[in-house]
């Protein structure tokens, strides 16, 4: 069954708890994504609060301006490779990230590592919504002279107004979750130059505001002799490389979700190529510019743009925290709503639809508190990104050995979609696959617990497998897949 002729209508044999339309492969009709829509989906994505504090997190970790850049771009190409090329399965047979991790994990266990992944966007759902939250709730106390600002509710650790604001911003997205995925391709297409121009008016401020660039050139590393972290260097450059990877180690499993709608491989490649790297490494150059500015301009360094506009007052302020409201917005659609979506559809098709994923993946996004993920740019660099990354590393890692060493990068499209079939292996589990994925994420364990405050200590060597959690788990779990596969390889289908 050919992918481009696929009609979205349920294959012979097919069972409805693997099948609805949500999950079907897309149809020639619906493979309207260009080059351009691909590339304008990542600036979209790249251009918001948590992709701004990436650098200027580093930079208050001891970097200076070319470290933290460098450090910025190095992570972001690259996880563009395994990013094209789990994307090329999406734009070749029109299947969303579940039912890919059908040919790997089998058709039932394939929602594992689905609810891995979906559970982590739902974080990033709570931390980009707190982030917009933040930002009206700014608004309104610069409109005000701070007439909201008010006494911290017990537990939650943040006032009424502030979860007013935050649930106020929840709604505004619930409104495009329920208009689906159409909705979400028109509003990236529009806002990408809105964004652009956001970035060249923070550089200028900083520019203006500074006097230059020199303060920023100038600003030695806290690495060099003498430094408060002198010979430090690597070993808080790894595992911020770690962290820059683990930043879209989300995106790079679920980028099928996105690619299955290109109009070819061509668009899903050079969209990619071109809107991921490109503004990821202007988005660093504008973020480190900015929070040296702030040490100019307030004597300290801001590393949270919210905060910062909170510090500028008057309209220029207002008109930027507006502009914050739309990026979150945008990054928070594409990024961190359709994976985990798609994955809640895919536990039950017959019961569950995008929409109804996209209700439930908002759900979890306020109850897990974000705004405690984002206490210090530590905390949010090395037990948040590269935590997580521990987890989808692995999946990663079987993805790409399944796809492209195992079946050469053919798929039986109707057999995803039936039991008893291609893709059932033991009662619709793959052993191999889940043995693989432990075996992967074991290693990393005890540096996250560590890093995470919950063990004193752990002997160095397994620290520095953590500084490198993403790239651990990739290549164990799939050398461990291939090893287990290689007696059972399948013909092409």
């Amino acid at each position: 069954m050919s992918a481009n002729n696929q009609a979205a209508s349920m294959p012979d044999g097919a069972v409805d708890y693997l099948w609805n339309e949500d999950l079907a492969p897309t149809t020639n009709a619906q493979r309207t994504w260009g080059w351009i829509n691909i590339a304008a989906l990542w600036v979209g994505m790249v251009i918001c609060v948590p992709s701004y504090m990436l650098a200027s997190g580093l930079i208050a970790q001891g970097m200076n301006w070319w470290q933290a850049i460098l450090t910025v771009f190095l992570g972001n190409f690259i996880v563009l490779v395994p990013m094209l090329l789990i994307g090329h399965a999406g734009a070749k047979f029109g299947i969303p990230f579940p039912v890919l991790l059908r040919a790997s994990f089998g058709t039932m266990g394939a929602r594992l590592p689905g609810i891995l992944r979906g559970l982590v966007a739902c974080g990033w759902f709570g931390i980009q919504t707190w982030v917009g939250g933040s930002a009206i709730y700014q608004i309104l106390n610069g409109l005000t002279g701070a007439a909201f600002v008010g006494t911290a509710i017990p537990v939650l650790g943040i006032d009424i107004a502030q979860l007013i604001c935050f649930l106020g911003f929840w709604s505004m997205q619930v409104f495009f979750i329920l208009r689906g995925m159409e909705s979400i391709r028109w509003l990236e297409t529009l806002a990408a130059p809105v964004l652009l121009a956001i970035c060249l008016g923070m550089l200028w401020w900083a520019y203006s505001s500074a006097n230059g660039f020199s303060a920023m050139f100038a600003k030695p590393s806290a690495f060099i002799e003498g430094g408060a972290k002198e010979g430090q260097f690597w070993r808080v450059f790894l595992p911020s490389i770690t962290a820059m990877v683990g930043f879209w180690s989300t995106l790079c499993l679920n980028i099928p979700d996105f690619t299955r709608y290109a109009r070819s491989q061509k668009d899903q490649f050079l969209g990619q190529a071109i809107g991921l790297p490109i503004p990821m490494a202007l988005l660093a150059f504008i973020s480190v510019a900015v929070t040296t500015a702030t040490v100019a301009v307030y004597g300290e360094e801001i590393w949270d743009p919210v905060a910062l506009a909170g510090k500028l007052g008057g309209a220029s302020a207002l008109v930027g925290l507006a502009m914050l409201v739309v990026a979150t917005l945008t990054t928070n659609l594409a990024a961190n709503v359709v994976a985990p979506a798609n994955g809640f559809c895919n536990l039950a098709p017959n019961k569950i639809s995008f929409k109804m994923g996209g209700l439930i993946t908002a759900g979890l996004g306020i109850a897990m508190m974000p705004w405690k993920l984002l206490d210090s740019a530590g905390a949010y660099l090395f037990v948040w990104l590269v935590g997580y990354s521990s987890l989808l590393g692995p999946i990663a890692g079987i993805l790409i050995t399944d796809y492209f060493i195992v079946r050469s990068s053919q798929l039986d499209l109707p057999a995803l979609y039936r039991r008893a079939d291609s893709y059932e292996f033991n009662g619709g589990w793959n052993p191999v696959a889940l043995v693989a994925l432990m075996l992967g994420i074991v290693p990393n364990i005890p540096g996250f617990l560590a890093a995470a405050g919950l063990l004193e200590s752990v002997p160095m060597v397994l620290s520095r497998i953590y500084d490198n959690a993403w790239f651990v788990g990739a290549i164990v779990s799939a050398l461990c897949y291939y090893v287990g596969m290689r007696k059972q390889l399948p013909s092409p289908a």
